[in-house]
């Protein structure tokens, strides 16, 4: 039965009842969210969900708090946040509503839990702190949406309720865009390895867009590949192929001598009509045509392992 009512605590807000929130009202959009301490109010009933509030976790009874003693905790020992237990129970649910085809709501709900909900579950119960970005800490999300509270000396009795509706529509905004991102790299992926098929053994991956394409370059083993090629709104540029997901470098680099060359000072040193562009930093490069930026890309490979530019093959 949908409810009527979705209860969380008033009061400062965190982001974890926030997002909580986030996920709720796109379930139940006719529900009244009752932000409230009182006793009436946070007792389960069949016409509420009750969250980070209550002191109890039972999923039958629709309350979802993790502040009383003997706490939920994942299966690996890490605590949950009321937003780790909303999203383990009605996540799918909201990748349903988000229109995520059926087939990618599993893999897309586990995503979502390691990289997004599960950081925010370690902040609000001080297993991470917020230090451990460094110097972007202040730049967290749990950090972001609590500055968004009212001021200390905010005395309009509506500033709470007022700054916790700004909050859960810039949340609102974030989750939803990072599903839609997750769900588009999960699009990609089948693309991109339709497009590692049939460049066989070769070192130039052609795609037909611009997509995410390392996840699936690695997902295939692809270590062959040493380039990507693919149109842009009015060209086709070539890409290098990050190593690993945590640096920039390159398993391989554009010619040394395109650096930072533009228009026919590229097409001199490259040898090729209608190459524009390569950025100094050799990781990307651009051409008119898709015959020029193929060409462009035969090149670099030939430069790296000193094979011919017949597509990569010896």
């Amino acid at each position: 039965m949908a409810p009527d009512f979705l209860v969380t605590h008033s009061g400062g807000f965190h982001a974890d009842e926030l997002l909580s929130s986030v996920i709720l009202t796109r379930l139940f959009p006719h529900a009244h969210l009752v932000r409230s301490r009182a006793r009436e109010w946070i007792c389960p009933a069949p016409d509420r969900i009750i969250y980070d509030v209550g002191g109890d976790y039972d999923a039958a009874s629709r309350i979802f708090d993790h502040h009383q003693r003997a706490a939920p905790m994942r299966d690996d020992g890490q605590p949950f946040s009321s937003f780790g237990l909303i999203w383990r129970h009605f996540g799918q649910d909201y990748l349903n509503a988000m229109a995520v085809p059926a087939l990618d709501i599993e893999a897309l709900h586990t995503a979502f839990d390691v990289d997004f909900v599960l950081p925010v579950d370690l902040m609000d119960n001080g297993a991470l702190a917020p230090s451990a970005a460094g110097a972007l800490a202040k730049l967290t999300l749990p950090v972001l949406l609590e500055t968004l509270k009212p001021a200390f000396d905010d005395g309009h009795p509506d500033a709470g309720e007022r700054a916790f509706h700004e909050a859960l529509s810039i949340a609102r905004s974030l989750v939803e865009a990072t599903i839609r991102q997750k769900a588009a790299k999960l699009r990609a992926e089948s693309i991109v390895l339709r497009a590692i098929a049939a460049a066989d053994r070769g070192h130039i991956l052609e795609l037909p867009m611009g997509m995410p394409f390392r996840p699936a370059i690695v997902k295939a083993g692809a270590d062959h590949l040493l380039f990507v090629v693919h149109p842009r709104e009015s060209d086709w540029c070539v890409i290098g192929i990050r190593r690993s997901d945590a640096g920039f470098e390159l398993r391989a680099d554009l010619p040394a001598a395109w650096a930072g060359l533009a228009g026919t000072d590229l097409e001199m040193a490259s040898g090729v009509i209608g190459a524009t562009f390569c950025h100094n930093g050799r990781f990307i490069a651009a051409a008119k045509t898709r015959e020029a930026v193929l060409e462009m890309a035969h090149i670099a490979v030939s430069s790296v392992i000193g094979w011919d530019s017949d597509g990569g093959r010896p």
